[in-house]
């Protein structure tokens, strides 16, 4: 296959499923992953693809937000091991904030029997799950509904989040990276997110590490707001590290 050939059908992989990775592809096509990586450099210079941790994205996705659907049936098993891993950060009593995202909701799906917790949320899904459990007390968060995540947003939350104070907030991320920080594509989750944040004695980020390397229109935290962050263990440990040294406490789950 001449360079011409493989660039292409990296860019057409990397469009069909919204991320290509550097290894995959060096099995794939049968390449070294230092070839892949030049490959992944020139398309980005044709202004196609975004370089990113690991791999790359199309640059037609930067502005895009999957939808819950979507979201939630990628990377199911290291969503479970990093919702399973954020347990042990749970108060053994007291007031804890669940963003909406899919691996959030994972943690709540998980939330132990054996303690009484309370639990404010801005998530649809979460606040449904939540409320079956009779030792968990639940305290949703109102505003506009956005059909794409099923998060409230708006000033209804952010007017509430003043007057409140949790032990710690998990939250989610679209995007991570040592240079901006957490970001999300819409201004109204960013306010949200950021309120929720503030209204935290800590706050502890749950994501898979296809975020990391990753930034979108709306910066909502620096990495210095966050106390832990908790990825997969595909994560390299020289990424981690390197993380780790702006301030959170990195988890390999």
């Amino acid at each position: 296959m001449y360079a011409e050939e493989r660039q292409q059908h990296i860019l057409d992989r990397a469009r069909k499923a919204g991320r290509v990775e550097v290894n995959a592809l060096a099995e794939a096509l049968d390449v070294t992953p230092e070839t892949v990586r030049r490959d992944l450099t020139i398309l980005e210079r044709h202004g196609v693809l975004r370089r990113v941790h690991g791999g790359a994205i199309p640059v037609e996705r930067l502005g895009f937000e999957p939808g819950v659907e979507t979201r939630s049936e990628r990377f199911v098993a290291e969503k479970e091991r990093i919702a399973k891993a954020a347990l042990a950060q749970l108060p053994d009593e007291g007031t804890v904030l669940l963003d909406a995202g899919t691996t959030t909701l994972r943690l709540a799906e998980q939330l132990p029997h054996d303690r009484e917790l309370t639990i404010v949320t801005n998530s649809v899904e979460i606040a449904t799950l939540v409320a079956k459990q009779p030792n968990l007390s639940l305290y949703v968060l109102g505003g506009r509904v956005r059909g794409r995540t099923l998060a409230a947003v708006g000033s209804w939350l952010t007017n509430a989040l003043q007057d409140v104070f949790v032990d710690v907030a998990f939250m989610g991320t679209n995007g991570l990276s040592m240079e901006r920080g957490l970001t999300t594509p819409d201004q109204s989750e960013a306010a949200a997110k950021r309120a929720m944040i503030s209204a935290a004695r800590r706050s502890v980020v749950l994501t898979d590490r296809t975020k990391i390397g990753v930034d979108h229109f709306c910066r909502f935290a620096d990495l210095s707001d966050i106390a832990t962050v908790i990825t997969d263990s595909g994560l390299d440990p020289e990424t981690a590290a390197e993380i780790e040294a702006l301030g959170p406490e990195m988890v390999l789950a």
